[in-house]
Protein backbone atom coordinates (compact mmCIF):
# COMPACT_ATOMS: atom_id res chain seq x y z
CA UNK A 1 0.00 0.00 0.00
CA UNK A 2 1.20 3.27 -0.67
CA UNK A 3 2.62 5.62 1.64
CA UNK A 4 -0.37 8.35 2.81
CA UNK A 5 1.15 10.91 0.98
CA UNK A 6 1.74 9.11 -1.99
CA UNK A 7 -1.34 9.47 -3.23
CA UNK A 8 -1.03 13.29 -2.82
CA UNK A 9 2.16 13.56 -4.34
CA UNK A 10 0.86 11.50 -7.59
CA UNK A 11 -1.64 13.52 -8.45
CA UNK A 12 0.62 16.89 -7.81
CA UNK A 13 3.05 15.51 -10.23
CA UNK A 14 0.54 14.45 -12.79
CA UNK A 15 -1.01 18.11 -12.32
CA UNK A 16 2.26 19.62 -13.04
CA UNK A 17 3.05 16.78 -15.96
CA UNK A 18 -0.41 18.39 -17.23
CA UNK A 19 0.47 21.57 -17.37
CA UNK A 20 3.52 21.32 -19.33
CA UNK A 21 1.99 19.24 -22.12
CA UNK A 22 -0.59 22.34 -22.47
CA UNK A 23 2.11 24.90 -24.02
CA UNK A 24 0.64 27.49 -22.62
CA UNK A 25 3.51 29.72 -21.02
CA UNK A 26 0.77 30.84 -18.22
CA UNK A 27 -0.86 27.53 -17.22
CA UNK A 28 2.86 26.09 -16.56
CA UNK A 29 4.10 29.13 -14.33
CA UNK A 30 0.51 28.70 -12.40
CA UNK A 31 1.25 25.01 -12.05
CA UNK A 32 5.14 25.70 -10.98
CA UNK A 33 3.53 28.00 -7.99
CA UNK A 34 1.20 25.61 -7.23
CA UNK A 35 2.88 22.09 -7.54
CA UNK A 36 6.87 23.33 -6.39
CA UNK A 37 8.08 25.32 -3.21
CA UNK A 38 9.15 28.25 -3.86
CA UNK A 39 12.61 27.61 -3.14
CA UNK A 40 12.72 23.79 -4.96
CA UNK A 41 16.78 22.24 -4.91
CA UNK A 42 16.71 22.08 -8.75
CA UNK A 43 19.43 20.17 -9.48
CA UNK A 44 19.75 20.98 -13.61
CA UNK A 45 21.84 22.97 -15.56
CA UNK A 46 19.78 26.28 -14.92
CA UNK A 47 19.73 29.86 -15.93
CA UNK A 48 22.35 31.82 -14.65
CA UNK A 49 20.76 34.52 -12.15
CA UNK A 50 17.70 31.94 -10.72
CA UNK A 51 17.47 29.75 -8.18
CA UNK A 52 14.29 27.59 -7.11
CA UNK A 53 10.79 27.64 -8.97
CA UNK A 54 11.72 30.72 -10.55
CA UNK A 55 14.68 28.60 -12.55
CA UNK A 56 12.04 25.77 -13.36
CA UNK A 57 9.75 28.28 -15.07
CA UNK A 58 12.83 29.77 -17.07
CA UNK A 59 13.36 26.26 -18.10
CA UNK A 60 9.95 25.84 -19.61
CA UNK A 61 10.36 29.45 -21.19
CA UNK A 62 13.51 28.33 -23.25
CA UNK A 63 11.96 24.78 -23.91
CA UNK A 64 8.49 26.02 -25.33
CA UNK A 65 10.32 28.88 -27.08
CA UNK A 66 12.43 26.24 -28.99
CA UNK A 67 9.81 23.73 -28.86
CA UNK A 68 6.49 25.32 -28.91
CA UNK A 69 4.44 22.01 -29.07
CA UNK A 70 6.56 20.14 -26.76
CA UNK A 71 5.15 17.16 -25.36
CA UNK A 72 6.59 14.82 -22.30
CA UNK A 73 4.94 11.40 -22.08
CA UNK A 74 5.47 9.70 -18.86
CA UNK A 75 6.54 6.08 -19.74
CA UNK A 76 6.66 4.84 -15.98
CA UNK A 77 7.13 6.02 -12.36
CA UNK A 78 8.34 4.62 -9.47
CA UNK A 79 7.04 5.72 -6.14
CA UNK A 80 9.40 5.14 -3.02
CA UNK A 81 8.30 7.09 0.60
CA UNK A 82 8.71 11.04 -0.35
CA UNK A 83 10.16 10.32 -3.84
CA UNK A 84 8.83 9.80 -7.43
CA UNK A 85 10.71 8.93 -10.12
CA UNK A 86 9.51 9.49 -13.93
CA UNK A 87 10.77 8.12 -16.75
CA UNK A 88 9.96 10.10 -19.76
CA UNK A 89 9.85 10.32 -23.50
CA UNK A 90 9.95 14.03 -24.90
CA UNK A 91 9.00 15.06 -28.38
CA UNK A 92 9.07 18.27 -29.44
CA UNK A 93 9.64 20.69 -32.99
CA UNK A 94 12.50 23.20 -33.32
CA UNK A 95 10.92 26.42 -34.18
CA UNK A 96 13.11 28.77 -31.70
CA UNK A 97 16.48 29.31 -30.89
CA UNK A 98 18.00 26.83 -28.81
CA UNK A 99 21.36 26.37 -27.08
CA UNK A 100 22.48 28.99 -29.70
CA UNK A 101 20.77 26.86 -32.67
CA UNK A 102 18.89 28.76 -35.06
CA UNK A 103 15.19 26.82 -35.67
CA UNK A 104 15.63 23.46 -37.56
CA UNK A 105 12.00 22.61 -38.35
CA UNK A 106 13.78 18.92 -37.25
CA UNK A 107 11.58 16.82 -34.47
CA UNK A 108 13.51 15.41 -31.54
CA UNK A 109 12.73 12.63 -29.49
CA UNK A 110 14.70 12.03 -26.36
CA UNK A 111 14.17 10.65 -23.16
CA UNK A 112 14.50 11.89 -19.38
CA UNK A 113 14.63 10.68 -15.67
CA UNK A 114 13.64 12.67 -12.91
CA UNK A 115 13.96 11.86 -9.29
CA UNK A 116 11.36 13.87 -7.06
CA UNK A 117 11.62 14.64 -3.51
CA UNK A 118 8.17 15.79 -1.97
CA UNK A 119 7.48 17.74 0.93
CA UNK A 120 4.22 18.05 2.04
CA UNK A 121 2.59 17.16 -0.71
CA UNK A 122 4.58 19.73 -3.41
CA UNK A 123 7.97 19.21 -5.15
CA UNK A 124 10.59 19.95 -2.72
CA UNK A 125 13.45 18.92 -5.04
CA UNK A 126 14.64 17.45 -8.72
CA UNK A 127 17.42 15.81 -9.86
CA UNK A 128 17.18 14.75 -13.58
CA UNK A 129 19.27 13.22 -16.10
CA UNK A 130 18.23 14.70 -19.52
CA UNK A 131 19.65 12.67 -23.14
CA UNK A 132 20.77 16.20 -24.13
CA UNK A 133 23.50 14.14 -26.90
CA UNK A 134 20.59 12.68 -28.44
CA UNK A 135 18.36 15.67 -28.33
CA UNK A 136 21.60 17.61 -30.32
CA UNK A 137 22.60 15.29 -32.96
CA UNK A 138 18.90 15.34 -33.92
CA UNK A 139 19.21 18.91 -34.62
CA UNK A 140 22.26 18.75 -36.55
CA UNK A 141 24.54 20.19 -33.77
CA UNK A 142 26.42 16.62 -33.46
CA UNK A 143 27.51 13.87 -35.75
CA UNK A 144 25.10 10.68 -35.74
Amino acid sequence: MPAAGSISSTATLERFHSAVNSGDPDTIAKAIDECVVPDVLFHAPVPMGATGAEALKRVWEVLLRAFPDIHVTVEETITEGDRIVSRNTVTGTHRGDYQGLPPTGRTVTYDEIFVFRFADGRIAEIRGVVDVLTQLRQLGALPS
